[in-house]
């Protein structure tokens, strides 16, 4: 088999682990501002109902979802659009606008790109978005 045809044969699969491993860092993020677990000290007196704590609710929701593949285009959209606020309202202040490695951005930025690739491309293999659209039989 050529690479190309190896390639495509395996891309439901690649798609999977980078939605999997996307939403996993992104719960993480979630869980870390919601219930300080991961321990992140800047979020030790984090207060609820405010932008950060939405944001954290998203986050957990949203990362959760794309771990299970489910919603995976509403999820992975929504959150890539928290992604481009964050980077806006959070980074771009900083200075360097359009250089993220210098204003601490480069994390917000990947992860919109990667969010919209799965907000268009769908889930991939082994989510529920996929065994709900197999025929029954």
């Amino acid at each position: 088999m050529k690479l190309r045809e190896t390639a495509a044969a395996w891309q439901p699969q690649a798609l999977a682990l980078l939605r999997i491993v996307i939403g996993y860092q992104i719960l993480c993020h979630g869980t870390a501002k919601l219930f300080g677990m991961p321990h992140v000290a800047m979020f030790d007196t984090l207060q609820a109902f405010t932008l950060i704590w939405f944001a954290g609710v998203i986050e957990v929701v949203g990362g959760g979802l794309l771990i299970l593949g489910l919603c995976t285009r509403v999820a992975a959209f929504i959150l890539s659009g928290e992604m481009a606020f964050a980077y806006l309202i959070g980074h771009a202040p900083k200075g360097h606008v359009l250089v993220p490695s210098l204003n601490g951005g480069d994390t917000a930025v990947t992860w919109c790109f990667v969010l919209l690739l799965l907000a268009a491309a769908g889930a991939g293999a082994w989510s529920v978005d996929a065994a709900l659209r197999r025929p029954r039989g």
